[in-house]
């Protein structure tokens, strides 16, 4: 029998820690890729994209947008688990397996709908029929962004320092869980919901509900995600030493990347807004995890996109 390496604790969990009352969060705030996304809705989204007026390449910066996301989500799934490896803390160790369901569960979604809708609406309107993990939707900023984050959880198993910790907790929960995917979530609710931002583009707007109905789904996962992160670099700087030029300059090398995956050649959308608003939850994160005695924000905030759905009610 293994024996508990944790001897101090009188019970198994501990109800009142941080990682605790976010795993009770996921448990109640439990959704289905499948189930809860109804079919009529991707139906809907297959119908209007059949008849909305627009080229081919129009569409395929919707396709690119929604492979960036899909490979992103599996990407963190597979990249997540050092971090659970490492952690000893069994409320820490419930919520990270559940952050690796959902990420798994993101993944489900973004295939459900590239094979139920874009594959369809291509076919459709005579565009050519490409895959997911085609390589021409992954530019080099992207790649990078996904490979430093991969050797950022990699070092885990072999320094698990406070400070190789807190760059692994940045490259993940607040940079690709933070500020790259809001910046992709504000992108996607301002060109395709009636309550997005106005942003500059040269694409007629259409809604796709069944779209939003996932994104805002994922989101609400997410603001966990990005919370959970946020305290533990918190506390990690505060109560374990690690320096916070350590945290501020990994989050200013990483944000390169992120304005390199947003603002690509050929794209019908000005980047401009969407690299401001990337910089922007930049800044603010950055202020938030290096004050001792700033408040998280509640998860609600933590996820709120301009325009977006109040998570609050999913």
């Amino acid at each position: 029998m293994t024996q508990i390496e944790d001897t101090s604790r009188d019970h198994r969990l501990d109800a009142e820690s941080f990682a605790g009352g976010y795993f009770r969060n996921a448990v109640y705030r439990h959704w289905d890729p499948y189930e809860d996304i109804p079919q009529e809705l991707l139906e809907e989204d297959r119908e209007r994209l059949i008849d909305h007026e627009q080229t081919a390449q129009e569409f395929d910066g919707l396709r690119r947008t929604l492979a960036l996301f899909g490979a992103g989500e599996e990407a963190v799934t597979e990249d997540l688990t050092p971090l659970l490896l490492v952690t000893k803390d069994i409320n820490k160790q419930m919520f990270l397996t559940s952050q690796l369901y959902e990420e798994a569960k993101h993944t489900q979604f973004f295939d459900r709908y590239w094979r139920s809708v874009i594959d369809p609406v291509a076919e459709a309107r005579g565009f050519e029929v490409t895959n997911p993990t085609d390589q021409r939707y992954f530019n080099d900023d992207y790649i990078a962004l996904f490979d430093k984050t991969e050797e950022a959880m990699q070092t885990l198993l072999e320094s698990d320092t406070p400070t190789d910790r807190a760059r692994a907790y940045c490259h993940y929960h607040l940079v690709i869980e933070s500020v790259l995917a809001q910046t992709g979530y504000y992108g996607i609710q301002s060109n395709y919901s009636s309550t997005g931002a106005d942003l500059p583009s040269a694409v007629e707007p259409v809604h796709l509900d069944g779209l939003i109905e996932g994104i805002t789904r994922i989101r609400s996962d997410e603001g966990r995600h990005v919370g959970f992160g946020m305290h533990e670099v918190q506390r990690l700087i505060a109560e374990e030493g690690v320096d916070p030029d350590v945290v501020q300059n990994t989050l200013q090398e990483l944000m390169g990347h992120v304005a390199g995956t947003v603002d690509y050649k050929d794209s019908p959308v000005d980047s401009t807004p969407l690299i401001e608003y990337a910089s922007e939850k930049t800044a603010r994160r950055i202020e938030i995890i290096t004050d001792a005695d700033a408040d998280l924000p509640p998860i609600e905030e933590l996820v709120h996109v301009d325009g977006g759905r109040d998570i609050s009610q999913v």
